[in-house]
């Protein structure tokens, strides 16, 4: 049992950390999937702690990311949230602003739910059918086309006869690559229209064909049946509480905070839950991170004590209040608290 103190109102940090001016304070930006623990975290932080609790805001995980790699000092950010892996890019851009050495902390799991108006009709999606729902082109008597589907009965005939209308994860969010690689691409593959993308390549190299292929599946539509929301969870929320056919991508947490409003779809037959996620039985699932500048260990007052309060089993661990929110708690952790103590940079990706 938890040894530390936890306020209830965790909104009340968060408006106060964005208030607050000194650089006394840890700078954190970045995933909005990894805003709310992050949140809960830096409020425990500076209630238990000789520190001020950091500031925390959203953005994506892309845009942390950058904002991480901006460069060394105090008008720089310290760590980035990221619900999808660091990219190489990133890593250069790092470098080429002088920031060395990144710290990456997996906190653990979530995943990605599909979930509509709580008194609407209920979905058993596979990524085939959000495929047929959301792709430009589809296959259809083995070949290429515009997509037809304008109602989810046309995509899959068990489904109810409404309007295809979903909001998915802006460009610029972590979630919205899983997204891709998982749901559309997978989706893509299933209905066969990758293989068409394929052969119809007139790329010379074999890779370059398949990366044409993959650029091919992840083309949506652009006739308002697909939508981009820029904005965090609330924004996707109130989007479906404006027109009831919506059907909104989610962080398996959010969903769980808020299912008085909210309807969620199988995946594969899998019902997304902690226990699925953690048994690796639903198939949208995806690690949490974030990244430390380590430049900035022993600079900035209460880093390095706040990386290692929020992996240590208090707060990542299973009994945890984070695991409380909806976080699957990381079989691993242990293995990540020790590279915490460490101090231990990230290597090359593979």
């Amino acid at each position: 049992m938890t040894m530390f103190k936890l306020s209830a109102s965790v909104l009340a940090i968060a408006a106060a950390a964005t208030a607050a001016e000194a650089r006394d304070q840890i700078q954190i930006t970045g995933s909005s999937t990894v805003l709310p623990y992050a949140t809960i975290v830096a409020e425990a932080f500076g209630e238990n702690f000789d520190f001020p609790s950091p500031v925390v805001e959203g953005g994506g995980s892309g845009a942390g990311r950058k904002k991480l790699c901006e460069g060394v000092g105090e008008n720089t950010v310290d760590i980035a949230n990221s619900s999808s892996r660091i990219a190489q890019s990133d890593i250069d851009l790092c470098k080429t602003n002088g920031v060395e050495e990144i710290m990456e902390v997996r906190i653990g799991y979530d995943g990605i739910v599909f979930a509509s108006d709580v008194n609407g009709a209920e979905f058993a999606f596979t990524p085939a059918d959000i495929y047929g729902a959301l792709a430009a082109n589809v296959a259809k008597d083995g070949a290429i086309t515009a997509n037809p589907n304008k109602s989810w009965a046309e995509v899959n005939a068990a489904f109810a006869d409404q309007p295809i209308l979903m909001f998915i994860p802006g460009t610029k969010h972590g979630t919205r690559e899983v997204f891709d690689v998982k749901v559309i691409e997978e989706g893509c593959k299933a209905t066969g229209a990758y293989d068409l993308f394929l052969a119809a390549s007139t790329e010379a190299d074999e890779g370059a064909k398949k990366k044409a292929a993959v650029k091919s599946c992840l083309e949506l539509r652009t006739d308002g049946a697909s939508v981009d929301i820029d904005g965090d969870y609330t924004e996707t929320l109130a989007r479906i509480e404006a027109d009831k056919n919506g059907i909104g991508v989610f962080g398996l947490s959010f969903y769980q905070n808020n299912t008085d409003k909210l309807r969620v779809a199988t995946m594969g037959g899998v019902v997304p839950s902690v226990e699925s996620i953690a048994a690796g039985d639903y198939p949208v699932s995806r690690p949490l991170y974030f990244y430390v500048k380590k430049a900035h260990l022993g600079v900035i007052p209460g880093l390095k004590e706040y990386v290692e309060f929020f992996v240590s089993d208090d707060m990542a661990g299973p009994e945890g209040p984070l695991a409380a929110y909806g976080l699957v708690s990381d079989p691993e952790l242990a293995a990540t608290q020790a590279a915490v103590a460490a101090e231990t940079p990230m290597g090359p990706l593979n």
